[in-house]
């Protein structure tokens, strides 16, 4: 008797295979959704001039919404795996849509944390790494480091591409056009997702990419927010996933806390055009796509820790020195300092994903999400510490020093991380593969 299912049938042949469209329209998600990553630094001097809102003010609806974004991101892995990847990235970009509509309309500063830091900070948050780390598992084995680096490094591209423009709209058309512009991507990548998305390969009756095995979908978790929450207390006691956290907090506070927030207001303090330091974010972001690419290829190669701790290291030793470097015109030094600096910008998340799934196996992909829920953390106590910092001291010069001093902590805590060990889901996947080559 033959069972007809979907882990038996022998999934037809094509030269194309389908994950890689879906990790380009997922590509495509989170380059739109990191667009609003970038915006609080664009947008500190409109709100601050039209309504008198203090820079510390706005920090903090910048700091909600990257709390938000974080606590929000392991949530989103387990809808993922209760509801698919197609429902909660359509909900995410409505969200999105809806909260950016809201806040060219507000009038009052509790308007702006609950617009633009709860709503925009949930959508993006659900569009973020975990996203990113979820389409990969489910539709790669083979390139796995390669395609989660393309896409976490999306996130700063979404700067490239879209904050020199944001940044010209802004100064010439004003804030309000520029998210405008904004809800109309977003609106754009809800067509595409419920286009060309699907949840699992073998919704398609398809292999995941490398893989020489049929992979049924996972059966889907009823309790999806009692699991996440369970990943969570089961971690924690776990002394590595501090040390993962710990680390990952200080990349929060150093990229998304201080570079996409305070650089831009920075810069013009002294005496930099706007539109020339949205265009240095957009360099970091350049290169940022360029070193997050080479991380996670070389993550399928070395030591992930040790990738860790050159990162931070070098991460450190620039920030020291960035204080040194401003001035009214954007000269090479500062312009070596952009592309280093985007170099190492987002390339600790490769090595950070597969360390979270290789010593939580299954789970990785949930307990990431709390790593970079405590990365978010991190990166809404620096925008806020950075906008009172201005406010009282005038600028900004001790905030880098701080966060040159946070990176040789992060270096400690890399330093001191066991070696993580192939985790559960590897060792079911070799396990298949050997049983499906005794049955051949």
């Amino acid at each position: 008797m033959v069972d007809d299912t979907a882990s038996e049938r022998k999934p037809a042949r094509s030269p194309f295979h389908r994950a890689w469209p879906v990790a380009l329209v997922a590509c495509l998600t989170i380059v739109a959704a990191a667009a609003f990553a970038g915006m609080p630094g664009v947008l500190t001097g409109p709100l601050h001039t039209e309504y008198g809102w203090s820079r510390g003010m706005i920090g903090t609806a910048a700091s909600v919404n990257m709390v938000v974004y974080g606590l929000i991101a392991p949530f989103a892995a387990a809808l993922m795996d209760r509801f698919g990847i197609r429902r909660v990235a359509l909900a995410a970009l409505g969200t999105i849509v809806v909260g950016a509509g809201l806040t060219t309309v507000m009038t009052t500063s509790w308007q702006l944390t609950l617009y633009w830091g709860l709503l925009i900070g949930a959508g993006t948050g659900s569009l973020a790494m975990t996203f990113a780390a979820t389409v990969t598992n489910n539709w790669f084995v083979e390139r796995r480091g390669l395609v989660i680096g393309v896409l976490t490094g999306a996130s700063a591209f979404g700067q490239l591409v879209f904050l020199p423009a944001l940044a010209w709209i802004v100064d010439h058309q004003g804030w309000r056009p520029a998210l405008v512009t904004l809800m109309l991507t977003a609106g754009v990548m809800v067509v595409l997702v419920a286009l060309v998305v699907r949840d699992h390969p073998a919704d398609l009756g398809r292999r995941p990419y490398g893989s020489p095995v049929f992979v049924e979908r996972p059966r889907a978790d009823r309790g999806a927010a009692r699991r996440t929450v369970e990943v969570l207390l089961s971690s924690v006691r776990d002394r590595r996933f501090w040390l993962l956290a710990g680390a990952f907090a200080v990349c929060g506070a150093t990229t998304n806390g201080l570079m996409w927030t305070h650089f831009v207001p920075a810069a013009r303090d002294h005496g930099m055009d706007v539109a020339v330091a949205a265009a240095l974010v957009s360099t970091i972001g350049v290169f940022a796509l360029v070193g997050t690419v080479l991380s996670g290829w070389l993550t399928d190669r070395v030591d992930p820790r040790a990738l860790l701790v050159v990162y931070y290291v070098g991460r450190g030793a620039l920030l020291a020195v960035l204080p040194a470097l401003f001035g009214p015109e954007a000269g090479a030094s500062m312009v070596g300092f952009v592309v280093l600096f985007g170099l190492l910008d987002v390339a600790t998340v490769p090595p950070t994903i597969l360390l979270c799934h290789r010593t939580f196996g299954a789970d990785g992909a949930i307990v990431f999400g709390w790593v970079n829920a405590v990365h978010q953390v991190g990166a809404g106590a620096m925008a806020v510490f950075g906008g009172f910092t201005r406010d009282v001291a005038g600028g900004y010069g001790p905030v880098w020093l701080m966060a040159a001093a946070l990176c040789g902590v992060a270096v400690l805590l890399v330093i001191t991380m066991p070696r993580g060990t192939d985790g559960p889901a590897d060792e079911e996947f070799a396990a298949a593969r050997d049983g499906e080559g005794a049955r051949a």
